[in-house]
């Protein structure tokens, strides 16, 4: 390949060191506890059709940048829901709904959580109702509509479509199943937490517990990093460096981490990865990630194209893989931070270094996905 490591365009727009660093076990478990991540692995995994996902060995990546091995969770096969999110929404669907008759669910989303909630609420033979922006494609509203649910689409922006979400459910008095945490509620994004933890189970149980030594995680608003580290604290007998990676239009974690406290964002533009472009840390997660990751990195979107069309024509690696706009944060900021002499030195990644990223999504948006394979 050859070409990755001599090409500077692969850069990152900020990098912070996490000053308030202190991994504390007993802090993670008294958030989301050992109990509820165990417990939400014992019921996904005997869910119909349940497999693990693979871990995919990026070969030709690791070669190039001089690393001894780059692991890739390919979620693009998950319960052919092409992500991660089907874990979480659907399995907090799932413990809501126990023990309750004929309730209605809903949700606000920018796509795949809501996707999830949806075929939960259909394996469950429960009405759904969701929310999204009018930023959201209608490719995306399609998906959710193939599981039975009704969509209504909210002028603006994501947190447009979530006080929509709450005013119509507290009048019809629906369930919400929500990924985001706010004051007096915070049961149901624990339950998706407890869900995304599955990956790590899988992962411990696919490779040796003490074999990673990074672990690059996208974020949003948190709920999928703060599981994955709560899956490390559960799971791995060794804690590798734990890397935070947001658009940098919408770094509301590295803002937080360098703050030590939540910060809210004004998002003057719209990232690509529209699932990560988020202005404000859930608070859920960041009772997590606040002092249990160690660096954090922002990166611009114009690498996701070539990102994704370097995964479709198996350079990274033997296998061909499908990874959405979602997918490809770890992987851009690894080559970046590589190809920054003292990054790449501060992250101590080097010819022994093992490294963990997530494909957090397949094609998910296929009108979007062929756009920037073809671009």
């Amino acid at each position: 390949m050859n070409f990755i490591s001599n090409d500077k365009s692969w850069k990152y727009s900020n990098f912070i060191k996490n000053e308030y660093f202190n991994f504390d076990q007993n802090q993670i478990f008294r958030v989301l506890s050992k109990n509820e991540i165990d417990s939400a692995y014992k019921t996904i995994s005997n869910w119909e059709n349940y497999s693990s996902t693979p871990l995919e060995n990026l070969n030709k990546l690791s070669s190039e940048l001089g690393l001894k091995k780059i692991f890739y969770k390919d979620e693009s096969k998950r319960f052919n829901l092409k992500s991660f999110k089907a874990l979480g929404g659907a399995y907090a669907v799932e413990k809501i709904s126990k023990n309750k008759k004929n309730i209605t669910v809903s949700t606000a989303t920018a796509g795949n959580h809501g996707r999830s909630v949806a075929w939960g609420a259909k394996r469950l033979g429960l009405k759904c109702k969701i929310f999204i922006s009018e930023f959201v494609s209608e490719s995306r509203a399609n998906a959710m509509r193939k599981f039975g649910a009704e969509v209504f689409k909210v002028k603006g922006n994501y947190d447009n479509s979530l006080k929509e979400c709450i005013k119509q459910s507290e009048k019809n008095g629906w369930e919400i199943i929500q990924d985001v945490a706010w004051e007096g509620y915070e049961l149901v994004p624990k339950l998706t937490m407890a869900g995304y933890a599955v990956m790590m189970k899988e992962i411990s149980d696919q490779i040796k517990k003490n074999e990673i030594s990074h672990i690059f995680l996208q974020a949003g608003v948190g709920g999928m990093a703060a599981a994955m580290i709560a899956g490390c604290a559960r799971y791995l007998e060794f804690i590798p460096k734990i890397i935070i990676v947001e658009p940098e239009s919408a770094d509301c974690v590295l803002k937080a981490v360098e703050n030590n406290k939540i910060v809210t964002l004004d998002i003057k533009k719209e990232s690509l990865m529209g699932g990560m472009s988020c202005g404000e840390v859930s608070t859920v997660p960041w009772k997590i990630i606040n002092n249990n990751c160690n660096f954090c990195i922002s990166i611009p979107d114009d690498k996701i194209s070539d990102t994704i069309k370097l995964l479709a024509n198996s350079s990274f690696s033997e296998k061909s893989l499908v990874g959405g706009e979602c997918a490809t944060p770890g992987i851009i900021g690894l080559i970046a931070s590589c190809n920054n002499i003292n990054l790449k030195e501060k992250l101590n990644l080097n010819k022994n270094s093992q490294v963990l990223l997530l494909g957090c999504e397949g094609d998910v948006d296929e009108k979007l996905y062929q756009e920037l394979l073809n671009k």
